[in-house]
């Protein structure tokens, strides 16, 4: 029995561990570009959008700001479907597994 509780007790240490490291994650930030660095995409490492660039070659000054904007919001709408999408997706498997509810995989 003592195996077993020493098991749990690293299981709940490690998954405390993962925890740390997700939340650090969102404040690891990496940089993407297209076109020779015309288009710039700044993102955290939790795939959260935070700044996207583009050069004033490439579009109207007046647009620049509103368009950024809108790429942002766009791409983070999209983010949180897809999030929605997948949480339903592992409800339909954790459901057929008889699994109880807001359990979370992997355990």
């Amino acid at each position: 029995m003592n195996n077993f509780n020493d098991m749990m007790k690293k299981a709940q240490e490690m998954q405390k561990k993962m925890q740390e490291i997700q939340e650090s994650l969102a404040n690891l930030e990496v940089e993407g570009t297209a076109g020779g660095g015309m288009v710039k995409i700044i993102m955290n490492c939790k795939n959260e959008v935070k700044k996207i660039e583009l050069d004033p070659s490439i579009i109207k000054e007046e647009e620049k700001q509103m368009m950024e904007d809108l790429i942002v919001a766009a791409l983070n709408d999209a983010k949180t479907k897809a999030e929605e999408k997948s949480k339903e997706e592992m409800a339909k498997l954790t459901g057929d597994l008889g699994l109880p509810p807001g359990m979370k995989m992997p355990f």
